[in-house]
């Protein structure tokens, strides 16, 4: 059975669906689109996803979008390989209580800064004219608006509020991990992959201020034994073209 995986950077939303692949074994080809020329806007992308967002799962010509669906998806479609949820009826809901929490609660915070730290830069760097066109090739309405508020810029209060939802987040994961060894329990899912990829990998690069080391000495333990399997550390060395000075989710850019 053909794999290809449409993906990024291996970072977030595109490192999220990769991990699972590698700890599953899977062979896959990977196709590699270029945001930063806004690859995932071009037609014959659109022909494939189109929402013009990656990443993209073509398993034998079915298409799968959104990481948490992608991650699942696996999981039915290989059984075989080393699973990566309960399979346990309170198993399964508590990695999902965890997998919903961070999609709607961490993800789209940690993006904000993301999106003001990095999307701002290279928005305000394209010529008036030039951004209204790439507006218009975006199909989804949201991420039309999301690139407008790059471009002028998030507000302080909007900002602040992230954060404290961030701190939240990190103090919740803490908290937990006082009472299982992984976010889900005794086992490794697809819930640490979730907030791995989106927030713990990197909050403690991308926000100092948070004394994370001191804060949070669990999570830190929990991100290191995780970034430490092998499968990850072969999705971490997936190709980034991202310039450095731009790499906001590997915590480089403030």
């Amino acid at each position: 059975m053909a794999l290809k995986y449409y993906h990024a950077e291996p970072l977030a939303n595109s490192l999220k669906s990769m991990i699972p692949l590698f700890e599953k074994g899977l062979e896959f080809e990977s196709v590699y689109v270029n945001l930063h020329k806004f690859e995932q806007h071009e037609s014959w992308f659109l022909a494939i996803n189109p929402e013009g967002q990656v990443p993209v799962l073509d398993h034998d010509g079915a298409i799968v979008t959104h990481t948490t669906v992608i991650n699942e998806y696996l999981e039915d479609a290989f059984p075989d390989r080393p699973p990566l949820r309960p399979n346990t009826p309170a198993g399964n809901a508590r990695m999902r209580y965890w997998n919903k929490f961070v999609d709607e609660h961490v993800m789209n915070f940690v993006s904000m800064h993301g999106w003001h730290r990095l999307i701002g830069i290279i928005a305000r760097k394209i010529e008036s004219g030039e951004f209204e066109k790439l507006l218009e090739r975006i199909p989804l309405h949201e991420q039309r608006e999301k690139w407008r508020t790059a471009r002028s810029g998030f507000s302080e209060a909007d900002l602040a509020n992230a954060t404290r939802k961030i701190e939240v987040a990190v103090d919740k994961v803490e908290a937990q991990l006082g009472e299982t060894a992984w976010l889900a329990g005794d086992m490794f899912t697809l819930a640490d992959v979730n907030f791995y990829s989106h927030c713990g990998m990197m909050v403690e690069r991308m926000f100092p201020e948070m004394e994370i080391a001191s804060r949070c000495p669990r999570l830190v333990d929990w991100r290191e034994r995780l970034t430490a399997r092998p499968a990850v550390q072969e999705a971490l060395n997936m190709p980034d073209h991202t310039e450095p000075g731009l790499r906001t989710w590997s915590g480089h850019a403030r």
